[in-house]
């Protein structure tokens, strides 16, 4: 079969669907792609912060609601960060000087969630179980072959993940190890002794440094557990992630206790995450890359799902203006990457700046360490990881290492 639309969005993910989301209304006939049937598992720690909150209320109120009147979700008011010499210190989440809170909620809810609004929003239409084999782009339209027959379009959105088909035939981009990570994750039950307020827990070892193990939990003493490191760190130290996520659990002071009567309910999933710590090219003819396939994870806290949805949200007033001046150019989609990363680059280097520090174990010992003493520093951390626009006053003011370091 051929089908004709305006918009092709491949990956109904949470930067598609909310594209899709976006665009529904502007008169615009939009397909929605996805190989998977929903709802389907996506290999991921689950937790969605509070930007991500704030970003669903932004693309619809009533999706939001939506949201709000889910079951199948634990708030979590912080995090908990795990030295590698075991001090600890815990960091509550604040939005605009308030306390506030995310959510931990299991992908296969939250996707499903957000791919069936779009599906019942006016001008998508949703195709499942569809593999996209081949994309090709000339005559001022993009081709793209499929299991369910061709669709043709002006303009294609890549949405389609770590492992993305539209920047394969499109793109063209190659994996760069040192701005990659290799993530795992396994559900376990009867985890023993997690924080009051559900604070999920970011667990720094030596031996996988920059990255880390985390513990996010859920309803009745289970938890969503995994790891995530430096592909380039991999390489270097031939890490084998399952054996070590295994050991770690098995053996370590901080954790060896909790995890005793644990029993996983699943086999070990593995995933890519593409972070955002370099400026790639996300577009060309006829053609935008989204969320994962664009590489917009948080280089530190491997946070991508707010950033999804964000770039969704761009993508789609982008795609508008493509059709108002009638141009699906290479040059006039640069306009969607300048945006893009006006928006994320200031925190992504920042992010990427904090990952490195992770490197050394003793700095990272001594700061941790201090904070547990000291309520500026405590302080700090909080705005860190709160808002932008003070992770620049505080990381670009000497006095702020004068305060850790002399004082």
């Amino acid at each position: 079969m051929k089908y004709i639309f305006d918009v092709v969005i491949v990956g109904a993910g949470p930067s598609g669907s909310a594209a899709a989301i976006k665009l529904a209304n502007s008169g615009l006939k939009v397909a929605l792609l996805d190989k998977a049937r929903f709802p389907r598992d996506k290999t991921c720690g689950d937790a969605l912060s509070v930007d991500v909150i704030n970003q669903l209320a932004m693309l619809s109120p009533d999706l939001l609601a939506a949201f709000e009147s889910m079951e199948n979700k634990m708030a979590s008011f912080g995090v908990k960060i795990f030295s590698p010499d075991h001090h600890s210190i815990d960091i509550p989440f604040i939005y605009k000087g308030k306390k506030s809170y995310g959510y931990i909620c299991p992908r296969l809810d939250f996707d499903n969630l957000l791919v069936n609004f779009a599906k019942n929003s006016i001008g998508i239409q949703l195709f499942e179980n569809c593999l996209v084999t081949s994309i090709k782009t000339e005559n001022e339209q993009a081709t793209i072959e499929t299991s369910m027959g061709t669709f043709v379009t002006r303009i294609v959105l890549g949405a389609d993940g770590a492992h993305s088909v539209v920047s394969k035939f499109l793109g063209n981009i190659k994996m760069d190890k040192d701005h990659y990570c290799a993530g795992l994750r396994i559900y376990y039950e009867n985890v023993n002794s997690f924080h009051e307020e559900n604070f999920i827990e970011l667990h720094f070892f030596k031996e996988i440094l920059p990255g880390y193990v985390w513990i996010f939990p859920l309803a009745g003493n289970r938890a969503n557990v995994g790891i995530g490191v430096l592909s380039s760190v991999i390489s270097r130290k031939k890490i084998n992630l399952k054996e070590t996520l295994a050991q770690l659990l098995k053996i370590h002071p901080d954790l060896k206790e909790r995890f005793k009567d644990a029993k996983p309910l699943e086999t070990v999933k593995g995933y890519g995450l593409p972070l955002g710590s370099k400026k790639r090219k996300l577009s060309g003819d006829h053609f935008i890359l989204l969320g994962d396939a664009a590489s917009l994870i948080d280089p530190f806290s491997g946070e991508g799902i707010a950033n999804a949805i964000r770039s969704g949200r761009v993508a789609a007033d982008h795609v508008m203006n493509c059709f108002r001046e009638n141009n699906f150019s290479a040059s006039f989609n640069k306009a969607y990457d300048q945006e893009i990363y006006r928006r994320m680059w200031k925190e992504f280097s920042i992010s990427k700046r904090l990952m490195r520090a992770t490197k050394y174990p003793r700095l990272f010992n001594f700061v941790i360490k201090k904070a547990g003493k000291s309520k500026y520093l405590q302080q700090i951390l909080t705005d860190v990881l709160s808002e932008i626009d003070k992770k620049k006053k505080i990381f670009f003011n000497p006095a702020f290492y004068y305060r850790i370091f002399i004082k």
